[in-house]
C-alpha cells in the first residue's frame, strides 16, 4: 500500500512538472483558471468566517484590533458581525467601519465584476514559474485596463495543477486618498477541500503625517453554507489554531 501511495505521489509530482515546464501563454493560464474558477463556484453556496483586523503604526505607538464573522451568500455580496473591539479609538472609530463598508459595497452583486481579475479588468504578461508554500505557480503580471479603485496593479500567482490564485501582490491602481503616500499589499490563499479560500492579507501604507501603517487580516473558522454540494465540505476549511 505504502509503495503504491509513493507511486502515485510521484506521478502527480511529473505530471505537474511536466504541464510548469510546457510554456504556457498568459491568455492560456488565465482561461483555465477562469474555467476552474466557475466549477469551484457552481458548488461553493456561500460560507461564514471569522477575521481578525490587526492595525499597528510603531511611530506613533497606536494598534487596534477587531475581530468580525462575516457571512458570504450564494451571490456573492456579504454581512459583518464586529465580536469585539480593542485598542486605538480613532481606527476603531473611521478606520475599521470604512473598511467593513468598503467590502460591503464592493461585493455587490452589480460591482463584483469591476474587481474580478479578468480580461476585462486587466491585460496579463507572463512572468515565469516559481514554488509557493511548496506548489508550483505560473506567475503573471496584472495592468488594470481603467483606474478603477476596486482594481490593482502588481503580479498573481496562479496554482499550476488546480489553476486557483493562491497569492496577489501589488498595489491598489487608483491611489485612494490625497494623505496616503503609497500602499503595498499582499493576499494569500490556501486549499481547504476543493476551494481556495483567503488566509491573510497584509498591506502597508504610507500616511502623510502619520507614516507607515500595517494592517494584518486573518481569516479562520470557514464553515460552508448548506447545500447537497457543500455537505461534505466542512471538514477541510481552515480553522483558528
Amino acid at each position: 500500500m505504502r509503495l503504491a501511495a509513493a507511486i502515485a505521489a510521484l506521478s502527480v509530482s511529473m505530471a505537474v512538472a511536466e504541464t510548469t515546464s510546457t510554456p504556457q501563454s498568459a491568455d492560456e493560464v488565465v482561461a483555465k483558471m477562469l474555467e476552474h474558477d466557475r466549477e469551484r463556484q457552481a458548488i461553493l453556496h456561500g460560507y461564514t468566517a471569522i477575521r481578525r483586523y490587526v492595525l499597528e503604526n510603531e511611530r506613533h505607538h497606536k494598534r487596534a484590533e477587531m475581530l468580525v464573522r462575516v457571512t458570504c451568500r450564494d451571490d456573492g455580496s456579504k454581512d459583518f458581525q464586529v465580536l469585539s473591539e480593542e485598542g486605538w479609538g480613532g481606527v476603531r472609530k473611521h478606520v475599521f467601519p470604512r473598511l467593513l463598508q468598503g467590502e460591503i459595497e464592493a461585493a455587490r452583486p452589480e460591482l463584483r465584476e469591476r474587481s474580478k481579475i479578468t480580461p476585462e479588468n486587466y491585460t496579463f504578461e507572463t512572468k515565469g514559474t516559481e514554488c509557493v508554500r511548496g506548489r508550483q505557480a505560473y506567475v503573471l503580471a496584472i495592468e488594470p485596463k481603467t483606474s478603477n479603485k476596486y482594481l490593482a496593479r502588481g503580479r498573481i500567482w496562479v496554482d499550476a495543477e488546480e489553476y486557483a490564485i493562491i497569492r496577489v501582490e501589488g498595489m491598489p491602481a487608483k491611489n485612494p486618498s490625497f494623505w496616503i503616500k503609497g500602499v503595498h499589499f499582499d493576499h494569500d490563499y490556501e486549499k481547504a477541500g476543493p476551494f481556495w479560500l483567503p488566509v491573510l492579507d497584509r498591506s502597508v501604507t504610507d500616511v502623510r503625517i502619520f507614516g507607515a501603517t500595517e494592517m494584518t487580516i486573518e481569516y479562520f473558522d470557514y464553515v460552508p453554507s448548506a447545500s447537497p454540494a457543500s455537505a461534505n465540505l466542512a471538514p477541510g476549511f481552515k480553522t483558528q489554531q
